[in-house]
């Protein structure tokens, strides 16, 4: 199966397009997935083309301050810049929904969710606030992004980091989005983890942990967890493989 990738902006957003070249003009299921923190679009390509391949059409857009939208180095307040990105990322979602929508694009209203890292995070806070969403995969992030932001402060602390003190104010926006506060919200979805133990950016815990309290939950009997028990901050080509076939048997399926 070839597979057609082709850049665009919509609505001023850079993205790739990753679909079934035989079927880039028909209505297909819609998924969008995010890369990472100081990451591209460009390096989930391989994630997407695997996905793309199961007859998918893969959104993949540049999340603010990164690829064809970065501005400059990061703040160097801690973390400001990474959870302003997170923040257009949420906002953002929903322009791109409504793109494919008005064209007709979306088979059967199908629309799911996934990512990398940043990307995971992004995934989770989504579920918070979007019913529309019928399947997610968060690789490498947090459903608790409050508790990020107190280790992000704390590791701030202990390398004698500056860090506002109305930083926790400024970022209260993120409450609405944590996951851990509003579990529910999974309301029985397709919800794919995975995480290395070794993770040395966002601890293996922050995710295991959460799962570990949800997973009697009814809301959370079609919530899986993944582990390798050797792998750091890095998603392997056999992992890919997994999240693809996560997404055959849970998203397209149904």
């Amino acid at each position: 199966m070839k597979i057609a990738v082709r850049h665009r902006s919509i609505e001023r957003i850079p993205v790739l397009e990753v679909v079934p070249e035989e079927s880039r003009s028909e209505a297909l299921p819609l998924l969008i997935y995010y890369h990472g923190w100081q990451s591209s679009k460009e390096l989930v390509l391989t994630q997407a083309r695997k996905i793309a391949r199961l007859g998918v059409r893969v959104i993949l857009p540049d999340a603010m301050f990164h690829g064809e939208r970065k501005l400059g180095e990061p703040s160097s307040i801690p973390s400001v810049t990474f959870w302003s990105s997170i923040q257009h990322n949420i906002l953002e979602f929903s322009v791109l929904v409504r793109f494919f929508e008005k064209k007709q694009m979306i088979e059967r209203d199908l629309i799911a969710v996934g990512g990398v890292s940043m990307g995971g995070i992004t995934t989770c806070a989504l579920l918070t606030q979007h019913p529309e969403i019928q399947a997610a995969a968060c690789v490498m992030g947090t459903p608790s992004p409050l508790s990020y932001i107190d280790l992000v402060i704390s590791s701030a602390a202990k390398r004698q980091i500056a860090v506002p003190k109305d930083l926790r104010l400024a970022l209260s926006w993120v409450g609405h989005y944590d996951l851990a506060q509003h579990p529910e919200m999974i309301a029985n979805r397709p919800f794919l983890f995975w995480h290395g133990k070794l993770d040395e950016k966002i601890p293996y815990e922050a995710a295991y942990d959460f799962y570990n309290t949800i997973k009697a939950e009814k809301y959370a009997q079609n919530t899986v967890f993944l582990t390798d028990e050797h792998e750091r901050h890095l998603v392997r080509g056999d992992v890919m493989d997994q999240i693809a076939a996560f997404y055959e048997k849970n998203f397209l399926k149904k």
